[in-house]
């Protein structure tokens, strides 16, 4: 697994209209911490009006199933499905073709472009890249047991990111298979593919077979 955490190792970002969210940022999970400030200061500015709520927009191609429950900050773009008793629960950016599907629930999170969490999913403190696939029932967990601040290993070092809450970076292209846990602070490469019913920690490269 390389060593630089920058967002461009792991998103392509050339397309997604609010790209400068990631501009600037050494470790990618700084992003994480900027959710909330940067939504914030859109819908205050006036760059963006929510039109289903004061600090909620959703754009009109976007499908909400009537039972879904949609709080703020969020944005919410082109054709994106949000599906039966779907939960947002805010400072989340959802991009175009992305699915947040029956029984999922995502907080201050990213989901790019085409991205699918279809059902019965768990995405909190967390950036997943485009075209990036959970099984049914796979859920990123963003705090540890104990509590501490979550840190990154690599080799012998530990980079503490210093964020209590801080689930996982995924990819583009990378596949969750069903029932698996990815713990905090998992990161995870392009185009990787973790098992159904697996537990994953740590660092991950591209390509990977996590099984």
């Amino acid at each position: 697994m390389h060593n630089n955490f920058s967002s461009e190792n792991f998103f392509d970002l050339h397309n997604f209209l609010y790209s400068d969210l990631f501009t600037s940022e050494i470790h990618v999970w700084d992003v994480v911490k900027k959710i909330s400030p940067y939504l914030t200061s859109l819908f205050a500015s006036g760059a963006i009006k929510g039109n289903y709520s004061e600090n909620v927009f959703i754009h009109p191609s976007a499908f909400v199933d009537k039972t879904a429950r949609i709080e703020g900050p969020t944005l919410i773009l082109e054709n994106v499905q949000i599906g039966f008793n779907a939960l947002i629960h805010g400072n989340v950016i959802l991009d175009n073709n992305v699915v947040v599907g029956t029984g999922a629930e995502v907080k201050n999170s990213v989901l790019l472009n085409t991205c699918k969490a279809s059902h019965y999913n768990y995405v909190s403190d967390s950036l997943l890249g485009n075209g990036v696939r959970l099984g049914v029932g796979a859920v990123i967990v963003n705090k540890r047991v104990d509590r501490e601040t979550i840190k990154i290993k690599v080799g012998k070092e530990k980079i503490d990111t210093g964020l209590i809450k801080f689930g996982s970076i995924i990819g583009d292209g990378s596949r969750v298979g069903a029932n698996s846990v990815i713990n905090p602070g998992t990161i995870i490469g392009k185009n990787s593919l973790v098992y159904p019913l697996e537990s994953v920690f740590g660092l991950h490269a591209e390509n990977e077979i996590i099984k």
